[in-house]
């Protein structure tokens, strides 16, 4: 299954890759850090080494088999017979083999079988971790790129501003000042150019090696954004202990020290087996043999010491897991609705920029563009409002990458992908 999720998620990088710097979806790059990320090898193969194990969970011990001589007199004069009386000494064959109790190996099998139950879950927590970190990283390059949007409308608006205030200062209608506020406004948007388009550098860097692939490999973000809607959910243990892998494993790992109890626990049973030896005797003896039944008694007081020790140390670490368990849903509980509190400050901000403050600015340039071109009104105040516009805007984008992360940290603590 996981080898054709593989090969599913090569070809679909395949197709979206057919071009150079082809447009890759948010969705397509989780898939491919879902399926080739090499952390997802590393704990597929401890899960499959522990269900390996877990496959001889009911072996019972190995037989002993020996073979030597029995009561043998050093004299081997004595081994042959005298007349009548037969030689003294035996060859012996024995075996004895140790009968395993169908509750200790049921106990057995049941504890590792569960044990990759955890690294399963561990294996869900930690994609959880790289997954949002790409999806923060593509949500940064979106807003870098729709920052270098701006700076490049305002550049070309810049370079307007400055031919048309060159003309009317050669035709004595302008002053210089502004002009050159205005020259070295274009050098900062330029540099500012230059550090965005280096930072998207560095985002497609760790976003390839997220997806487990060559760092340099040219592609483009979607730069659609969809702002996801909490304010309806109930941040309470029950969501965290259905959506959180890490709770998840923690109830696991409580699962399985119930397991190891019980596992210690027919460990104080006793254990039965059967020995047989076959004697060969030397001058004449005839051939005997011994069949004995034999116990092993591990609940006596002296024997048991470990095993109890074990089974009271397993129940206190279970209940210290449950108690880490209930400090982990309080602490995410807390910081998701204090999550949800600020993104829900921060989208009305976004939407007091989007609905009055922008427009202002606009139609206030708007209006002092006009006033410019039809000479009452001067370039120092032309640049002053496309001053106020461009880092208005620019405010904007700082504002909207502040809620893009809250709803990333958000759906990190939700365990959303």
């Amino acid at each position: 299954m996981l080898q054709n999720k593989s090969i599913l998620a090569a070809f679909a990088l395949l197709l979206a890759l057919n071009s150079q710097a082809q447009t890759m979806k948010l969705d397509a790059v989780i898939d491919s850090i879902t399926a080739l990320h090499p952390v997802v090898k590393m704990y597929d193969h401890e899960i499959r080494a522990m269900d390996e194990a877990a496959k001889g969970a009911r072996s019972w011990m190995a037989p002993q088999l020996g073979f030597g001589q029995f009561m043998t007199p050093y004299d081997a004069r004595l081994w042959h017979r005298d007349g009548d009386i037969p030689g003294m000494g035996f060859v012996m064959l024995s075996g004895e083999q140790m009968i395993s109790n169908k509750k200790k190996l049921d106990a057995d099998e049941r504890y590792m079988k569960a044990m990759s139950s955890v690294e399963k879950e561990k294996k869900n927590a930690t994609l959880n971790e790289l997954v949002n970190d790409a999806k923060q990283l593509y949500y940064e390059w979106v807003v870098l790129k729709k920052k270098i949007s701006i700076l490049t409308q305002n550049e070309r608006l810049l370079n307007f501003i400055i031919k048309n205030a060159e003309i009317r200062y050669k035709n004595g209608l302008e002053k210089i000042n502004a002009y050159y506020k205005a020259k070295a406004a274009i050098g900062t948007i330029q540099n500012m150019q230059l550090m965005y388009e280096s930072d998207i550098r560095e985002k497609r860097i760790r976003i390839n090696a997220l997806m487990g692939r060559n760092a340099m490999v040219a592609f483009e973000v979607d730069t659609t954004i969809r702002l996801a809607d909490y304010h309806t959910m109930i941040f309470d243990s029950t969501l965290f202990y259905n959506q959180r892998s890490d709770l998840k494993a923690i109830d696991k790992d409580i699962n399985l020290s119930y397991l190891k109890q019980e596992t210690e626990k027919q460990s104080l049973r006793p254990q039965f087996g059967v020995r047989f030896d076959n004697m060969i005797g030397f001058g004449g003896q005839p051939m005997q043999y011994t069949l004995m039944g034999m116990v092993k008694i591990p609940m006596a007081k002296w024997s048991s010491k470990m095993n109890r020790a074990n089974i009271e140390s397993l129940k206190w670490k279970a209940n210290a897991l449950q108690a880490q368990k209930e400090m982990m849903v309080n602490e995410y509980s807390g910081m998701a609705y204090g999550m949800r509190n600020e993104l829900d400050t921060r989208k009305e901000q976004l939407a007091l920029y989007e609905e009055k403050i922008m427009p202002a600015l606009r139609n206030n340039f708007k209006t002092i563009q006009l006033a410019y071109e039809q000479n009452t009104e001067e370039l120092f105040m032309l640049f002053d409002a496309w001053e106020s516009l461009y880092m208005k805007e620019l405010e904007y984008t700082e504002l909207l990458n502040q809620v893009l992360k809250l709803q990333v940290t958000l759906d990190r603590i939700l365990e959303k992908r």
